[in-house]
């Protein structure tokens, strides 16, 4: 007895999740490098975990260092030429 892989290739699209539910705004969020606390997650602008590094950094002078996350959400979905699209509800 043998195993056959079957390997299909069809095209997708891979954009913004606008499906109903999906967060539509980006998250952002800080986290300083020195101490590893974090600004927590906004939605939206980014001016509010801007505030948050700059008073961090003016509590502690020494913690100047940031890591930057936005997240953002994505789907994939059928291309018109993907026979998927068609059992797309």
């Amino acid at each position: 007895m043998t195993v056959k892989a079957i390997i299909r290739a069809a095209d997708w699209t891979l954009g913004a999740d606008t499906e109903e539910g999906a967060p539509q705004a980006p998250l952002h969020e800080v986290e300083c490098t020195t101490c590893e606390e974090s600004s927590g997650c906004f939605t939206g602008e980014r001016l509010s975990v801007e505030i948050w590094a700059l008073k961090h950094t003016g509590l502690n002078p020494t913690h100047r260092s940031f890591r930057a996350v936005q997240t953002s959400f994505w789907r994939a979905t059928p291309a018109p030429t993907n026979p998927m699209r068609e059992r797309q509800g």
